[in-house]
């Protein structure tokens, strides 16, 4: 969704060069000796709790001894087998309170090894070297439909390759990816990573990939379920909440998600409008994202407003001092309550604060852009409603994807499984469901002519 140039919203803030930098990769790779160093900080675990810690249950201590030993293959084979996103994760992962969070380095000199550097050298020189590949089994007869192109269908699709199913997958977008494609900060995951790692994945064969088509719309479940033998729903959470306040439709407020999806997919980024002071309403990665984008983009200023105490952000304590250290303003315990405008546009939004002596106070800060990360819901269409929650904003799910619908299941963010809405953990749900996928279809498999 294109921003309105409204008010003193504008596009060229930065020149080009001063855009390139600020946008640059904020954790560029480790060089070899860089690499070992880091290595050999780890003292191997038995038992280990950075893997306990791994959502994908990846083996860290292997594959970081092989990286020690200069078995760059090795290692990343080892990370690769165990998350087919093992490069994505390296760059987005709140490591800090997964493997690096668990590490027992920690409680000795109080640095964590370096886990998730040294997963993203592993697996950058695999697909640099075109390093690591799967054999499929031989083509079972079986066909599987994934809805969703993110982390969730993208994994289980890979499994599934690999075991020998030939799988379609459907996205409403133009190109796969995703979240890793459309959601995640540009400086997060440069040159085109999102598409470089999903053309890597596809090669194995066996996947067919579908843009343009969309759930509800395009295709429905009953005709999926009627053409494959399996569906796997990994649709995300295509849906952004609303405050429901007074002025908030008034240019200048949009939804932070398409704000990032805008910076994301621009092929020039001084073409980008930004405000020059900017507030953004939320308390996760995606509001840390969309700050500081606005800050690297060129906003004077930039404020982060949080509802809830520190302890309640989503956002790690990594992300918000990264959020600081970028320039850009918290405050919390300030709820918003109204958009004030000026002939049409944002230019203020007022908040009650809890005060010193418990009482409330009011707050107003001025504003020419105003972005919503408040959190997103799950869009319905196309779903059978005995297939969600009580609440209706996930699709309930056993600890195997399996929904309540026969040869149907789902993972990802569109599902109630961890409750843990990260990219890693999506790619854990497809991995499970594609396993129990594989299973249901053992029995009576068909064997290739």
């Amino acid at each position: 969704m294109a921003i309105k140039q409204t008010g003193d919203i504008a596009p060229n803030r930065l020149s080009s060069d001063q855009l390139s930098c600020e946008f640059a990769d904020i954790a560029p790779l480790l060089d070899p000796t860089a690499a070992a160093a880091a290595a050999s900080r780890c003292h191997y675990c038995y038992d280990a709790p950075c893997v306990q810690a791994c959502p994908t249950q990846i083996d860290i201590p292997s594959f970081i001894r092989k990286i020690g030993n200069g078995n760059l293959k090795g290692a990343a084979m080892d990370i690769l087998s165990a998350n087919p996103l093992g490069g994505m994760c390296a760059r987005v992962c709140p490591t800090e309170i997964l493997c690096e969070g668990a590490c027992v380095r920690n409680h000795q000199d109080a640095k964590p090894v370096a886990i998730g550097a040294l997963q993203r050298h592993a697996t950058d020189w695999a697909m640099a070297h075109d390093a690591v590949h799967w054999t499929r089994a031989p083509y079972s007869g079986r066909r599987v439909a994934v809805v969703g192109a993110g982390p969730a269908g993208l994994a289980c699709a890979h499994r599934l390759a690999v075991a020998g199913h030939a799988v379609t997958i459907y996205d409403a977008h133009e190109k796969g990816g995703g979240l890793n494609e459309y959601g995640i900060a540009a400086y997060k995951t440069v040159d085109d990573f999102a598409q470089r790692e999903l053309q890597w994945l596809m090669s194995i064969g066996g996947i067919e990939l579908k843009t343009g088509i969309a759930l509800g719309r395009d295709l429905t479940l009953d005709d999926l379920r009627k053409q494959c033998d399996a569906v796997f729903l990994a649709i995300g959470l295509a849906g952004v909440r609303a405050l429901a306040l007074d002025g908030e439709a008034l240019s200048g407020v949009m939804n932070a998600v398409d704000f990032i999806e805008q910076v994301r997919e621009a092929k020039d980024l001084t073409t980008v409008p930004v405000g020059r002071r900017v507030i953004v309403i939320g308390g996760g990665n995606t509001a840390v994202d969309a700050a500081v984008q606005s800050r690297k983009l060129g906003a004077t200023s930039v404020t982060m407003v949080y509802r809830r105490g520190v302890e309640a952000m989503s956002a790690t304590w990594a992300e918000r001092e990264f959020a600081r250290i970028q320039g850009v303003t918290l405050i919390t315990q300030a709820k918003p309550v109204r958009f004030i405008g000026q002939a049409g546009t944002v230019a203020a939004v007022e908040f009650e604060r809890t005060a010193g002596d418990g009482g409330i106070e009011r707050l107003t800060l001025e504003a020419d852009m105003v972005l919503l990360a408040i959190g997103q819901t799950l869009v319905a269409v196309g779903l059978d409603r005995a297939l969600l929650t009580l609440d209706g904003n996930r699709i309930a799910v056993d600890a195997h994807m399996r929904t309540s619908l026969d040869n149907v299941w789902a993972g990802g963010d569109c599902a109630a499984s961890s409750g843990i809405d990260l990219t890693v953990q999506a790619v854990q749900d497809g991995k499970l469901a594609a396993a129990s996928i594989d299973a249901a279809f053992a029995p009576t498999a068909v064997k290739a002519a």
